[in-house]
């Protein structure tokens, strides 16, 4: 699109992260503007589990990480051999909502991320009910093939958007935002400043 940037157009499915099942199929419009910003994004999905499903499942997750006796704690998650704790299972899952919003808000026409590991996670205990957690995650640069270091300060609570802070070290100071967003009840996005 003159003068705006690249628009695409895109269909896919969806699978839940867990299981592997069928989560749906849907459409976006994704517009990559010239100016250096996040992608614009239109999205439209239809959803195999219903809304009451995805609730209960997340109420369930969030019940397992709240009846924790002392502050979760963890390192190399996964392991070198791709093995990931049972007990660490919901930090990692926190870990791939939180990072999404890190490598949407750093990911550009031609720069892609994943999260390849959680270097160190710790869990902060709260006086409300959200849960809280410090994470030092790493992601994998496409096609560049660097490993990025990034902190992120993660809290969220059924039925709110995950908020997410970050700050990776490739960044200079006081330039990153975080944002959090991914299926289920944590959709949406919110922004936070640096900590």
């Amino acid at each position: 699109i003159p003068e705006s940037g690249h628009k695409y157009y895109l269909q896919f499915s969806t699978e839940d992260y867990r299981t592997g099942e069928d989560a749906g199929s849907c459409l976006a419009t994704v517009l990559y503007p010239k100016k250096k910003s996040p992608p614009v994004v239109t999205i439209k999905c239809s959803h195999t589990k219903d809304e009451k499903e995805i609730q209960e499942e997340d109420n369930r997750f969030y019940q397992r990480v709240r009846q924790q006796t002392k502050p979760i704690t963890g390192n190399n998650i996964p392991d070198s051999y791709g093995n990931i704790e049972p007990a660490l299972e919901p930090v990692w899952a926190l870990a791939v909502a939180g990072s999404s919003s890190v490598m949407w808000e750093k990911s550009t026409e031609t720069l892609g991320y994943f999260l390849a590991q959680v270097k160190a996670v710790k869990q902060w205990i709260r006086k409300d009910d959200f849960i809280e957690f410090d994470y030092t995650v790493l992601l994998h640069e496409i096609p560049t093939q660097e490993i990025i270091s990034c902190h992120m300060r993660l809290t969220w609570l059924p039925g709110h958007p995950v908020k997410v802070k970050h700050f990776c070290a490739s960044e200079s100071p006081g330039a990153a935002e975080g944002s959090g967003g991914e299926s289920g009840s944590a959709a949406g996005a919110e922004k936070g400043a640096n900590f």
